[in-house]
């Protein structure tokens, strides 16, 4: 599914639909149109608690006949229990196998002969679920949620053979990816604590280790509507999807409150950490990550427009400096996505060309991050950043679907009503901003590297480093 931030090095998971890797900026959002439109349209959301804890958000954006209708379950990677790891993307796998309704695995086969298209992700913070349709199929998509978060089918054999599935997804995007391999060990060894250092599909043995009944206690416990948020964006009239929704959605029971969470604080890193991966592959790779606060903070805004001076596009200083003028590298990117509950990272990645060493092209990375910590950003660079975040921002709202997605996000990971704070807190951004949190956080000392070095079929590696 379409990611909600400006990027991620090492992806989260999703049922079929994968960005490429080795890293991939995704747009946060959209662009430089009014500033008004993006006071407005926040306005126009409506939110409802129905009385058994379900959070409902609406909004009637009228200009095309379409509807995107999207549940967020506050059950993601971060929610599973130490040694089931996974169990949130497996999940997701489920929730499509069928209810008494609907029939086995009739889920996305009604959703498309009615014209729709549907999906799932799951992140380490939520679990999201959509179906997009011509808007007068918008009561289908409701009865489809509502009765899933209800009747999934929990058949042992459909079990046993969709965790196959996934461990086998698991080797064809993990295993046999090398920088999503690199990616992954990367996490591990960034976060010492925090679960966000786990994968979100789950380590091997954790995958063959999942039972039937861990499934159907991650469902009834996280599976229910005092956890989930249903947004419904399109043209619509929320009076009468609100109605329906309350129709569908009020008799299903309050789930019992989830087991509170003992999510260990990632300790302050006291020292450069790197690590290297071996692994087949034509060129190395190199990744530095650095821990970053979140979207709540107000150090999120500066970081946003950071990742931007460095890694927004071709004319961007990383792709300028060592793409392009020094030809160390096919690629070279900044990434930093706010939206999270708890603080994550600011990722840096390169890939060496042929004959280019990955010491080099770290070096050239690093001197261009030096150069803004010491050298204050020339106020039409900061406007440029700042005009691009802008841009993405506002112009994403023209889909519902990123409308509504920004919404699930930001609600999973904080509130939604930050959103329409985003855009004043980047506008605020001073040239003085950026170069203090760079000089703050983009230190060796807080920093995690983690490099690929190709390893040619039959064992024989030569020395990327």
């Amino acid at each position: 599914m379409r990611q909600i931030a400006h990027g991620r090095i090492g992806r989260e998971g999703s049922r079929w639909r994968r960005a490429p890797a080795p890293v991939a900026a995704l747009a946060f959002c959209v662009g430089l149109a009014a500033p008004v439109m993006a006071a407005t349209i926040w306005d126009r959301v409506t939110e409802t608690t129905l009385p058994n804890g379900l959070k409902v958000l609406l909004v009637e954006e009228p200009k095309a006949p379409v509807v995107t209708v999207q549940i967020w379950y506050k059950a993601g990677a971060r929610n599973e229990p130490l040694g089931k790891g996974g169990l949130a993307h497996m999940m997701e796998h489920l929730m499509f196998k069928g209810t008494p309704k609907t029939g086995p695995k009739q889920f996305s086969l009604i959703v498309q002969r009615n014209g729709g298209q549907d999906n799932a992700h799951t992140a380490r913070d939520a679990a999201a679920y959509y179906e997009d349709f011509a808007a007068d199929r918008v009561n289908l998509g409701l009865e489809l949620e509502a009765d899933r978060m209800a009747n999934v089918l929990f058949d042992e054999k459909e079990f046993l053979t969709e965790r196959d599935v996934v461990y086998e997804e698991r080797r064809l995007r993990i295993e046999d990816q090398p920088a999503a391999t690199l990616g992954e060990v990367m996490r591990a060894t960034a976060f010492m604590a925090h679960p966000y250092g786990r994968p979100t599909i789950g380590w091997p043995s954790e995958i063959k280790g999942w039972t039937v009944e861990d499934a159907k206690w991650f469902y009834k416990t996280y599976y229910a509507p005092n956890t989930a948020t249903l947004i419904v964006a399109g043209d619509i009239k929320k009076d009468e999807v609100l109605a329906k929704v309350t129709e569908l959605f009020g008799p299903i029971p309050r789930g019992p409150a989830p087991p509170a969470l003992v999510i260990p604080e990632e300790p302050q890193q006291t020292g450069e950490r790197r690590v290297f991966v071996r692994k087949e592959a034509e060129l190395p790779i190199v990744f530095a990550v650095h821990h970053v606060p979140t979207l709540a903070h107000p150090d999120s805004a500066p970081l946003g427009v950071l990742a931007y001076v460095l890694g927004g596009g071709e004319s961007a200083r990383l792709h300028r400096r060592v793409v392009y003028e020094l030809r160390l590298a096919s690629f070279a990117v900044a990434d930093y996505n706010p939206v999270y509950k708890d603080p994550n990272l600011f990722g840096l990645s390169a890939g060496p060309l042929p004959g280019r060493s990955a010491d080099e092209v770290e070096r050239a990375v690093t001197a261009e991050v030096e150069r803004i910590q010491t050298e204050p950003i020339p106020d039409r660079e900061l406007q440029k950043a700042k005009n691009q975040i802008e841009a993405e921002f506002v112009f994403a709202q023209d889909s519902v679907h990123m409308l509504a997605s920004l919404l699930g996000a930001y609600e999973c990971a904080a509130s939604w009503k930050l959103l329409p704070t985003y855009l004043d807190g980047i506008r605020a951004v001073t040239a003085a901003d950026v170069q203090r949190v760079a000089r703050q956080y983009l230190v060796a000392d807080n920093r995690t590297v983690a490099i690929l070095i190709p390893k040619r079929p039959g064992g024989g590696a030569p020395d990327a480093k």
